[in-house]
């Protein structure tokens, strides 16, 4: 045990919580091969065997388990000794701008882009209005509209999607109950489509975008909102499909300097890799596919 060190213990616990080594291998930096070898030699050491190994990855044995619940608090301490010594508020900041729909949808999947583990803190700017990115409103913009001036990037993540959806609940044959968005608030054409049609009978309006959602999961009624989010919320139906003529293009928009900074262009290369696995779900493919 006296060749025992910390570093072993860390690289335990990323392969542990990663379920494999290639996983734990982008994670940590350290490759895949390494990591194995790492993990062979930990076992030696302490004269157990910590994992099973599989085609489909590694799984902790119960001295695995037991390893691990001890080690976790080694390196909730390691973290907290860390911050205190290099300050965590000296930690950058990454802003980025998204709409209500958009920090529901990517608020409940942040881990898939960003972690606690990240040494850069995360700040959601939720706003309906363009920002400034020249005076530095935010770093990073998720946005419908592609900015026609500025010394920005502007890249496209792909086609955005609406249908009307209702809660799975809901029953469409007997109801024909809408929501809709409130005409002083709607601005897009995907926001104004329910309440262009006198013909839809709509019961209850609402006047933030988040609430619509809510409304619709409750079972207030149909209404429209984006396919990733419609489709991608199990306790929700399409209620029809998918409308070509308020279809839109979201586009990822960067400050041309400040997206060289790497805290920055970390989060806009997990951007662009979380939308593009998810592009079956963005254009509504997903959804009609169902």
């Amino acid at each position: 045990m006296n060749d025992l060190d910390w570093n072993d213990l860390r690289l335990f616990c990323h392969v542990a919580r990663a379920g494999t080594l290639s996983a734990a291998a982008e994670r940590t930096g350290i490759s895949a091969p390494t990591l194995g070898r790492a993990m062979r030699g930990l076992e030696t050491r302490l004269g157990r065997a910590l994992f099973t190994r599989h085609r489909t990855g590694y799984r902790l044995l119960p001295d695995g388990e037991a390893l691990y619940d001890r080690v976790r608090g080694m390196e909730a301490a390691s973290r907290a000794i860390e911050d205190w010594r290099e300050g965590a508020h000296a930690l950058p900041i990454v802003t980025v701008a998204l709409g209500s729909w958009m920090s529901v949808y990517l608020g409940g999947r942040l881990n898939a882009v960003w972690t606690p583990e990240d040494r850069f803190r995360l700040c959601f700017k939720t706003s309906e209005v363009a920002v400034d990115l020249e005076r530095r409103e935010a770093d990073i913009a998720l946005a419908r509209e592609r900015p026609e001036s500025g010394n920005v990037v502007a890249l496209r993540l792909g086609p955005c999607a609406y249908a009307p959806f209702a809660a799975r609940g809901f029953d469409q044959t007997r109801n024909g109950a809408w929501i809709s968005l409130g005409r002083e608030v709607a601005q897009s054409a995907a926001e104004r489509w329910t309440d262009a049609d006198p013909a839809r009978w709509i019961t209850v309006w609402a006047n933030a975008r988040a609430i619509l959602y809510d409304l619709t999961v409750g079972g207030a009624g149909r209404t429209v909102l984006p396919c990733y989010l419609g489709d991608g919320d199990p306790d929700l139906v399409r209620a029809g499909p998918a409308i070509p003529e308020i279809e839109e293009t979201l586009w990822l928009i960067a400050h041309a300097d400040e997206r060289h900074r790497a805290e920055v262009r970390s989060m806009i290369d997990r951007l662009q890799d979380f939308f593009r696995e998810r592009k079956p779900l963005l254009s509504g493919a997903m959804g009609a596919a169902a």
